[in-house]
């Protein structure tokens, strides 16, 4: 039984919210590598909306494009047209524009894997990756969702956030073992973090990806706010974690500094 104390208050509903947008949202955010196709129950199922709500927003999302369905199978997938958002966002970011020109030089540079995240709750995102002929074994692309709190992308980005802020993040995260390096313990999670901060970067080795290792630095904003991380993937078949930092500390951190608005 919950305690009065416990309780969670009622979260208030939003005046400006229009709800039919969000519900829209909803059902085109259902569809991801364990749903890609669905029927009108799938989605109602998926989404909590009834069969004709349903019914309504996959028809109107099909008739705009976002949805196509499959006559025989009576099955809706995402068409290629939602790929116009993520398109719009990267031809429109300030940090993507800011960025391009340093990824590029460090993936001539250097060979490796480039890679520019954000911090998106408990997860980071990847929005722009430059593959080294290296090819690391991994199924990651841009808008792939990893946690940040094992990732050095993340850990970066997290060293330059208030300590109430990282304890709520991780107090959040889905934290467990990816693999048998996965750091765990939130009090040894805190020192890493910490240790990044005065650092100025991180570093993770297969913590999510058996022979990957990463170092990263944060970006940041014109008000010193943490807006990214860049950072450089590679082998532990190639490098020792004492070869990584003493091979890419000194480029990481002129890389954050050089995209960094501040």
């Amino acid at each position: 039984m919950v305690s009065e104390q416990n309780k969670k208050p009622a979260k208030r509903a939003d005046p400006l919210m229009v709800q039919s947008v969000a519900k829209a949202f909803r059902v085109l955010e259902a569809f991801d590598g364990q749903h890609p196709q669905m029927t009108l129950s799938d989605i109602a199922e998926q989404t909590g909306l009834d069969l004709s709500g349903a019914q309504r927003f996959a028809h109107t999302l099909e008739s705009l494009g976002y949805l196509e369905k499959d006559t025989r199978t009576r099955q809706f997938q995402l068409s290629v047209k939602t790929l116009d958002l993520a398109h719009h966002f990267t031809r429109t970011s300030r940090l993507v524009d800011r960025a391009m020109p340093v990824l590029q030089y460090l993936s001539k540079e250097t060979e490796e894997t480039v890679n520019l995240t954000v911090l998106d709750g408990t997860e980071i995102v990847f929005i722009s990756r430059f593959l080294s002929r290296h090819v690391l074994h991994t199924d990651v692309t841009i808008g792939t969702r990893l946690p940040a709190y094992c990732m050095a992308p993340g850990r970066a980005m997290l060293s330059r956030l208030p300590p109430e802020k990282v304890a709520a993040i991780l107090d959040a995260s889905d934290i467990r073992a990816h693999t048998r390096n996965t750091v765990t313990d939130v009090d040894r999670l805190k020192e890493i973090i910490e240790e990044t901060r005065l650092k100025g970067y991180a570093c993770a080795f297969e913590e999510v990806y058996h022979a990957d290792a990463s170092i990263a630095a944060p970006i940041l904003g014109a008000q010193g706010q943490v807006i990214g991380s860049v950072s450089l993937a590679v082998s532990t078949l190639r490098y020792t974690p004492e070869q990584l930092e003493a091979s890419f500390a000194a480029m990481i951190l002129a890389a954050g500094r050089s995209i960094s608005f501040s």
